[in-house]
C-alpha cells in the first residue's frame, strides 16, 4: 500500500509503500518518554521504500534493556516525531509514527510489545466516557 504524510507544520513530508500488516504498537517506557503519550504506534517502511522530503532533526538513544541505539527524527520545527531506525550509516528499516500517515484510518494494529510496561488502564480505554469532539 503506498502511504504518504507529513509533520503538523508540513516542512517534513514523506511517501512510501508498506505491507498494512506491519502496524503495531510498542509500550516500553522509552517510547513513553519520546513521545509523551502511553504508547508508539509504528509501520515499518523498508529503505528502499521510503523517500523523506525535509531534514528532520536527529536524537539517538541506546535502549535500556538490549543497549542498540536507535535514532529518533522529528521535525525541528512543530515537534512532530516522524521516524526512527538504526543509529547506522544504513537503516534497512524507518519505524514511521502512525500519526503523521495522511491513511492513518486504514490501519489496525497487528501486535503490541512491552506490554508489561503499558499503562495499566490501556485495555479499559473502551470503558472511559467518550465524545466525538471536546464536550460542551
Amino acid at each position: 500500500m503506498k502511504i504518504d504524510g507529513q509533520c503538523h507544520c508540513g516542512a517534513i513530508s514523506f511517501e512510501g509503500d508498506v505491507d498494512t500488516t506491519t502496524f503495531g504498537i510498542c509500550h516500553c517506557t522509552d517510547c513513553q518518554s519520546l513521545t509523551g503519550s502511553a504508547f508508539r504506534a509504528i509501520v515499518n517502511i523498508a529503505a528502499d521504500k521510503f523517500m523523506l522530503r525535509g531534514e528532520p532533526k536527529t536524537y539517538v538513544k541506546t535502549a535500556e534493556q538490549s543497549k542498540n541505539r536507535s535514532l529518533s527524527a522529528f521535525c525541528s520545527n512543530c515537534g512532530s516525531p516522524i521516524y526512527s531506525c538504526a543509529a547506522v550509516e544504513k537503516p534497512q528499516v524507518y519505524r514511521v509514527r502512525l500519526g503523521i500517515v495522511r491513511q492513518r484510518s486504514q490501519f489496525s494494529p497487528r501486535n503490541q510489545i512491552w506490554k508489561g510496561s503499558a499503562f495499566h488502564w490501556v485495555n479499559s480505554l473502551a470503558d472511559v466516557p467518550s465524545f466525538d469532539a471536546n464536550p460542551t
